[in-house]
């Protein structure tokens, strides 16, 4: 994304009424187009759970309104009778009757549901989606593996967009790969590697891993070399990245953008065959229908890495459901940062003064002339949300916008990102980042990123002070940093807002910065 420097008036954009952001582009979210996906429902029929997820679509960095899970194991049983599990067809026909009565009372105008290979493969299958029109008027849209497979990747361009490499989706009854490169689905494929059906193999340990090694090579010949970013979609893999973490002792237990390398899934591996599953359930906090699968799904990944040997691994939250709203999105929306638009969402939703976001941006901007476009991006945001927590307590707002950054359903931010962010935001209302509940989450980034981190907190919290009108931006900062000089320029009529305290925090500014300070004041 161009980072531009030249800031000229903004213009009103004609279809919604409101300023033309420039730099940050015209809110989306409040274009009609884009409104029409406020409220986005789908379901996923999917061999293990059955899945309802009601998007608050309008921003690039969907909010999740609702999100209802209920694990109806429908292909359980299925290598032995060819029919989905009687006892999960009871339960997925009551959650679908549940779903449909819920979009109803959420005045849904659409209820979108797909089934994967559990129904598809089902010789009943069919039966059961009949069934359920019957009594809920839902109809379900049986995708066959690729379609499967494009969905999901198209849910990991959700949260990257212009992203490459390899996506993995895993189920219940199937696993999918596909190819993406430059913000594209190139080939996938479907294969039955999928825990639900390793389960009921007959013939052991050796009989799996013969069929798994033996799959995987066929997946291999028809995707080719794959040596990029390996991408996991999927509960299984979820749950074993979340007992990745336990091993670790990783401390911010955020699964979306959470990286293993293939040692550690190789460690993992022989951690989840050596450990009790009830001891190992109880310390991740992983559910006790999952983890049944874990050990399955643990072999299925030992061998894709060991085949692909991915560059690095990136566990995705986003799958097949929020590549169905990617679906329903413009090209216009998809090729936004999802978080610069989370961000600025949440900035018009919960600032005080919507839109000043930006004018913080330009009146710090000197101090990163020389940042490459990666750390504008965060700055960025960071200036979107320095105001989104006001309410919160005074005493606690400073660790309200820490937690809230670092956990917050936010796209397009790598782990590492999230604490500076979080840093930044935490010194937007604080001098000190000590004698706090997340200070072991402060050494996830180096020394020198927790000081630029402070730096920018203390630039948006003076810079804050200096006016409360998105419209007016009088006073310049201006930062020479070979000489050390930090110096402010105040039109003479905007002199007494550099009153006690807004010069208590240009100072301390200044001194984070190692700089002396200049004071130029002139006409307006």
């Amino acid at each position: 994304m161009a980072d531009r420097t030249d800031n000229p008036p903004p213009s009103l954009v004609p279809e919604t009424g409101v300023a033309d952001l420039g730099l940050f582009g015209k809110p989306l979210f409040m274009d009609p187009s884009a409104r029409a996906l406020a409220r986005v429902g789908v379901v996923d029929v999917g061999s293990n759970s059955v899945r309802l997820v009601v998007f608050d679509g309008a921003a690039r960095s969907p909010a999740y309104f609702y999100n209802e899970k209920i694990m109806c194991a429908l292909g359980a049983g299925m290598a032995e009778t060819g029919h989905l599990s009687p006892t999960g067809r009871a339960r997925a026909l009551s959650a679908m009757r549940r779903f449909s009565k819920l979009a109803e009372r959420m005045e849904l105008t659409e209820l979108t549901v797909v089934a994967t290979a559990a129904v598809r493969d089902a010789s009943d299958g069919r039966e059961f989606c009949d069934e359920v029109q019957r009594e809920t008027g839902l109809k379900i849209w049986v995708i066959d593996g690729e379609e499967e497979a494009r969905l999901s990747a198209q849910g990991v361009l959700l949260g990257w967009p212009g992203a490459y490499g390899l996506v993995c989706d895993i189920g219940g009854s199937s696993m999918e790969l596909a190819e993406i490169s430059g913000g594209r689905v190139g080939k996938r494929v479907s294969s039955a590697l999928g825990p639900l059906k390793l389960r009921d193999m007959s013939g052991g340990a050796k009989a799996r891993e013969a069929h798994i090694r033996d799959t995987m090579q066929a997946l291999t010949e028809k995707m080719g070399a794959q040596r990029d970013r390996l991408f996991l979609v999927g509960g299984s893999w979820r749950a074993i990245a979340r007992i990745d973490m336990v091993r670790r002792g990783y401390p911010l237990h955020v699964l979306h953008e959470y990286r293993m390398t293939a040692k550690s899934v190789r460690e993992t591996v022989k951690h989840i065959q050596k450990y009790d599953l009830e001891e190992l359930r109880q310390i991740s906090g992983v559910s006790a229908s999952r983890m049944a699968l874990v050990p399955y799904a643990a072999e299925v990944l030992s061998r894709l890495v060991k085949t692909f040997k991915p560059k690095d691994i990136a566990i995705s939250s986003y799958g097949i459901r929020e590549g169905m709203l990617y679906e329903q999105m413009p090209q216009r929306l998809r090729d936004r940062d999802p978080l610069i638009e989370a961000c600025r969402f949440a900035e018009a939703k919960d600032a005080r003064t919507p839109g000043f976001g930006k004018v913080l941006y330009d009146f710090i901007l000197p101090l990163y002339k020389a940042a490459p476009p990666q750390r504008k991006r965060l700055v960025k945001a960071a200036c979107l949300l320095h105001d989104v927590s006001w309410r919160a307590h005074p005493d606690y707002r400073a660790e309200v916008c820490f937690d809230n950054a670092t956990r917050a359903n936010l796209g397009g931010l790598k782990h590492s990102e999230r604490i500076y962010l979080g840093l930044a935001l935490l010194h937007r209302y604080s001098n000190k980042r000590e004698n706090t509940r997340f200070e072991d989450l402060y050494q996830m980034v180096d020394e020198k990123t927790r000081n630029e981190a402070e730096i920018l907190g203390k630039a948006m919290r003076f810079g804050a002070m200096m006016w409360m009108n998105k419209d007016d931006q009088r006073s310049t900062l201006r930062w020479f940093p070979k000489k050390k000089i930090l110096e402010l320029w105040l039109p003479n009529d905007m002199i007494p807002l550099f009153g006690e305290v807004a010069e208590a925090r240009y100072n301390s500014l200044a001194s984070s910065l190692g700089a002396e300070v200049h004071l130029r004041t002139g006409k307006s």
